[in-house]
């Protein structure tokens, strides 16, 4: 029993002594095989939007597509919260509703063309996923093992 307690003692003795060794780590960078590129197209009617005049409405248009296109490129990346419910009372549906939410960050997007056709103004986005794996190699830096040293 006493030659069991000291072999169990031993080991951890011999198993503590790798954690006073300094090491050095070397890492590779990860990079995937292909990037896909992501396109979205933002709607915003001319006619419709609050100005004095049709210059203003047009200019208001014009923002209202580029965000509208980045609504649909920001539901690409990160989805949709759907919140939905309906209430009954007495077997009967009273309330039904339905709410979506989009929310994210969208770095490195471009914007390929604007142009109106008749009285809505496009805005047409890409989102090209190598620009935005440069853009975050360049913040975060992700990086796997490559070679561990101790001395």
């Amino acid at each position: 029993m006493r030659a069991i307690i000291l072999l169990t003692l031993a080991s951890l003795g011999l198993g503590g002594c790798s954690s006073v060794f300094d090491k050095h780590v070397e890492y590779t960078y990860v990079e995937p095989n292909n990037y896909p590129t992501l396109k979205a197209v933002g709607y915003a009617p001319i006619s419709l939007q609050q100005g004095a005049n049709k210059s203003q409405k047009q200019l208001m248009a014009i923002k209202a597509s580029k965000l509208e296109a980045y609504r649909e490129l920001t539901e690409q990346v990160y989805g949709q919260k759907i919140t939905a419910g309906t209430s009954v009372a007495g077997a009967i549906a009273q309330d039904d509703y339905m709410e979506s939410k989009v929310q994210g960050i969208i770095k490195g997007a471009q914007i390929i063309k604007t142009y109106s056709v008749d009285d809505v103004y496009v805005t047409e986005l890409e989102l090209n996923m190598k620009r935005v794996h440069d853009l975050y190699i360049g913040e975060i830096k992700p990086r796997e093992v490559k070679k561990v040293t101790y001395y």
